[in-house]
């Protein structure tokens, strides 16, 4: 699994060379069979580009908070609509 930090995906809309080295870690590290994960999601945008782009796992404040366990079993066992 390869993670993206949030300090690009904070600027994969405005910077096009943080972007296309965005695109290519996701190119990548699918030739090498491995999963993306981006992290630090907080705009449509973003999850816009990274769907479009095929990331793999999806993480940020556009989802939710940071949470424990136990609430995010509750969310769960409430049906709340996963991502």
């Amino acid at each position: 699994m390869i993670k993206i930090d949030r300090s690009f995906i904070r600027n994969i809309i405005a910077d096009s060379k943080t972007e296309a080295i965005t695109i290519a870690i996701i190119q990548m590290a699918h030739s090498l069979n491995l999963r993306v994960v981006a992290e630090g999601v907080e705009t449509q945008a973003e999850l816009d580009f990274l769907r479009k782009h095929k990331c793999d796992e999806i993480q940020g404040y556009l989802f939710s908070a940071p949470l424990p366990t136990s609430k995010f079993e509750q969310l769960l066992k409430e049906g709340k609509k996963s991502i």
